[in-house]
């Protein structure tokens, strides 16, 4: 009996006491637990300042565990980052090593990750007439490859958005793009808009306020493209420049993640015009609000951009997505020229003969109508049969039965400045009859105006503010740019620190370095704000 009961006693023994060996290492293995999970945590916050492996291996110190931590593992990139842990530590028994456990081992292991699900980037690119000097333009294709590049490596896939926005006197917006705007209608050879100081007071663009077209103009060249057969539009050769250009290496690429096509892309940039840092800005800004949602959504079924953005542009508020402008230009505002009201639409005063390649200005001042083609005054358009008069003057031309070859058609003023520039306009049409600056004043300055540079710097602070104030992050690169235009970016930027200067002469920074540090910089962004 006594025998039995020792037997009993050591198996009672043995068995509470392995239940005290446990409930020892269940307390060890969750203090161990708890503390890792805690590091890592703490560890994988992009608001924290110091090293991940830094961050867990303190808090074990801490807690007077540093010599059971194994391994810290950090994986980041631009807007995330995953850290992991494993630890163990070793327990020796105090009743099963009778049972031939000396020891038990507490394991821990765990994982933590913060991740910016979307990084949204506006780069805004001066492409006017001065990038072709220096080799501006070959040397920002280069360093813009390079930072699609780099962004790309270091996002996860399907993280990170990038729209190109090219600008020179104006901004060219894709066919489909245009279409969720409401935009007045009055030709459709290209695609510009024409905003309004207000505008620039506001992030976003609505889908049903109304906006004025750009005219397809070319005020700069004398060149007549209805002279040529087949007739030529003033863009579609290098004699012309209309303000805003039709062509697919000067519309804006919106949303995209293929570095193949946002690469090529750059690439295919061309280089001339004036300077709008201001349209630029506005539409890079555009492009990173939530009023584009559904133009964005539009895009997609179009096929024009991928399906996984279809909640972009995303809310400010949205803690995990992180909003950047790059902006760049290598000079400063200059005039953006635009047609007045009253030459935009409707007939002009001029008629073409299309079979015989003949004008006629109709005049009202004389009721009569020009003919350039034979310096000679008439009642009607040249291309009718019957009864006309005609004459060196309205007060002796003869009339009688007239024929003659071909029809006059009326051309509306969209279709004559498409195809016919200003300059060439004035010169071939007007002046050989009016003979003096008159022509010009009315012809020329009294058909175009332009928006000057003061006004432009205005709007270009107003929505660099706005921008800001969306905690949209600004960088700006002046790119051997004179003192305005370095003044104006140096605002524009969200610090001094966002801010890049390129200079002529070779000294500081070059425009690979600039791009490569901007790149660098949004990586690191959330943990150094």
């Amino acid at each position: 009996m006594l025998i039995f009961s020792l037997y009993t006693f050591l198996i009672i023994l043995l068995i509470g006491g392995i239940g005290v060996d446990l409930m020892r290492f269940e307390r060890d293995r969750s203090r161990l637990q708890y503390t890792l999970d805690r590091a890592v945590l703490a560890a994988a916050d992009l608001d924290q300042p110091m090293q991940p492996t830094s961050v867990v291996q303190d808090y074990f110190a801490k807690s007077g565990l540093g010599a059971y931590l194994a391994d810290v593992s950090v994986n980041q990139g631009t807007g995330y980052r995953v850290v992991s842990a494993t630890a163990s530590a070793d327990m020796d028994t105090l009743f099963m090593h009778m049972n031939g456990v000396d020891t038990l081992t507490a394991p821990a292991a765990g994982t933590a990750e913060e991740r910016i699900d979307g990084v949204e980037i506006s780069m805004v690119l001066d492409v006017s007439g001065s990038m072709n000097s220096n080799n501006r333009l070959p040397n920002l294709i280069v360093a813009a490859r390079d930072f699609v590049d780099t962004m790309d490596e270091n996002s996860a896939e399907g993280d990170l958005s990038i729209s190109i926005i090219p600008y020179a006197t104006q901004v060219s917006v894709p066919d489909t793009l245009m279409e969720q705007f409401n935009v007045s209608d009055e030709h459709d050879y290209s695609n510009c808009i024409n905003f309004q100081s207000t505008d620039f007071d506001s992030p976003s663009m609505s889908g049903t306020a109304p906006y004025q077209r750009t005219m397809h103009f070319d005020p700069w060249n004398d060149y007549d493209g209805m002279d040529d057969n087949p007739k030529t539009l003033m863009g579609d050769n290098n004699s012309t420049l209309p303000v805003c250009e039709a062509l697919p290496g000067r519309e804006i690429l919106a949303m995209q993640n293929d570095t193949a096509i946002l690469k090529n892309y750059i690439s295919n940039l061309t280089a001339r015009g004036n300077t709008s840092i201001d349209v630029g800005m506005k539409w890079g800004t555009a492009l990173l609000d939530p009023s584009l949602r559904p133009a964005i959504g539009e895009l997609i079924a179009a096929g024009d951009a991928p399906a996984e953005f279809a909640n972009r542009p995303r809310n400010y508020d949205d803690s995990d997505t992180l909003k950047v402008i790059v902006l760049m230009t290598d000079g400063e505002n200059t005039q953006q020229y635009y047609i007045e009201d009253d030459h935009r639409e409707g007939p002009s005063d001029l008629w073409f003969n299309d079979e015989e390649d003949i004008w006629s200005v109709y005049y009202p001042p004389y009721d009569a109508y020009y003919w350039p083609h034979e310096d000679k005054w008439a009642d009607h358009p040249y291309g009718q049969d019957g009864m006309g008069c005609v004459g060196s003057n309205t007060s002796n031309w003869k009339c009688k039965d007239r024929t003659e070859d071909g029809s006059a058609e009326n051309v509306e003023y969209p279709d004559l400045w498409a195809y016919v520039s200003l300059k060439a306009n004035v010169k071939r049409r007007y002046y050989p009859f009016m003979n003096d600056n008159n022509a010009y004043s009315q012809w020329y300055y009294g058909v175009r105006d332009y928006v000057n540079a003061t006004v432009k710097n205005t709007r270009t602070k107003a929505i660099c503010d706005i921008a800001k104030d969306q905690q949209i992050i600004v960088f700006t690169i002046a790119f051997e740019a004179p003192s305005k235009g370095r003044t104006v970016l140096k605002d524009c930027a969200s610090s001094d620190a966002h801010y890049f200067e390129v200079k002529a002469n070779g000294s500081g920074i070059k425009i690979d370095d600039a791009f490569a540090s901007i790149a660098s910089s949004i990586r690191k962004l959330r943990l150094t704000q």
